[in-house]
């Protein structure tokens, strides 16, 4: 399982996100430039140039002619895919730290930073998908966890139902967001969220947590699934589609503490764990520092991850994998 190694950051890498159809992958990283690229041979696409600061998320429409940035400049951008113009800048008061288009791709969530006294949100924004429309700058509506925990990661469930929110004291908050009505909250990790990924259909959801656990939970019950737990941070957490049923982890010790051990110790792989049974039945290396972003493809054929050492490494599975039966 050779694979393509992708080399147009020079910081490392925040967020990676395919298409609805797996053939554009787009990446962005902390020194400010967001890129796309062919999934399939590596090759970039482009890039889309104008934010300020490092850029912490992206995500792209059902259709591919959209796709929005959040970054530390205090801005969410809205892009045309093809051309790489910025259609949009909506101005916040602190970085923007995770962004989703809903279902529809009329709207998108922004989890915003608890900073400088400004309370952290998530906004949601009015997106018209017609490329040559005005956008709107007024919020929907935003969400404040009233004297809570600051959220870090959030995303939609299915039909946009719900807003489920991941926060850095390892709770999970579900919004009714149409009513800005707080519905349920648990806590089931002890350290901060690190990433929230959906099923397919966006039943359930998957989490990383610093804590060294990812869990499984479902999107309107919030009841505990699966629990999958390591032996170091994890910084993402996604799910396969089709073919096998794995989740697929990875982190690493933050940059500050690592010792020259931990890259040969392991730590700094993808882990892939079987979903059901929970049990850890492979590992794949190659990232130089910690992993901070997993993405798989939506055909369940590949999976792409993100490190601190810059590189998106793209991996299409070895006939093998698809032949995988489990012991049990």
């Amino acid at each position: 399982m050779r694979p393509i190694l992708l080399q147009g950051h020079t910081r490392s890498l925040t967020q990676i996100k395919y298409n609805r159809e797996g053939d554009l992958l787009f990446s962005v990283s902390k020194d400010k430039i967001v890129n796309v690229w062919y999934s399939h041979n590596g090759e970039r696409l482009g890039s889309y140039a104008g934010h300020q600061g490092a850029v912490w998320t992206v995500d792209v429409n059902s259709t591919s002619t959209m796709a929005i940035t959040g970054s530390a400049d205090n801005t969410a951008k809205l892009w045309n895919v093809q051309t790489g113009k910025c259609l949009k800048t909506w101005e916040f008061k602190t970085a923007v730290k995770r962004i989703e288009f809903n279902e529809d791709d009329d709207m998108a969530l922004c989890v915003t930073e608890e900073r400088m006294g400004f309370p952290g949100t998530v906004t949601v924004i009015s997106i018209n998908p017609d490329l040559e429309a005005a956008q709107s700058d007024e919020p929907v509506v935003t969400i404040v966890n009233d004297g809570g925990p600051k959220a870090v990661v959030a995303g939609w469930t299915y039909l946009n139902k719900f807003i489920i929110c991941g926060h850095v004291d390892g709770s999970i908050t579900q919004w009714d967001w149409k009513a800005n009505e707080k519905l349920n909250t648990i806590k089931p990790h002890s350290e901060s969220l690190t990433d929230i990924q959906f099923s397919t259909d966006r039943s359930y959801f998957i989490t990383s947590s610093k804590d060294k656990s990812a869990k499984i939970f479902d999107t309107i019950t919030l009841d505990e699934l699966k629990k999958y737990e390591t032996d170091t941070p994890l910084n993402s957490a996604s799910i396969t589609p089709k073919f096998q049923e794995f989740v697929i982890v990875g982190g690493g010790q933050d940059a500050m503490n690592v010792t020259t051990t931990s890259a040969r110790a392991g730590k700094f792989e993808c882990r892939f764990w079987h979903k059901i049974l929970e049990e850890e039945c492979g590992r794949v290396r190659g990232h130089f520092g910690p992993i901070n972003t997993i993405a798989v493809h939506p055909d369940g054929k590949g999976f792409s991850s993100g490190g601190e050492d810059g590189y998106v490494r793209v991996h299409t599975f070895d006939s093998d994998y698809f032949k995988f039966k489990s012991d049990h």
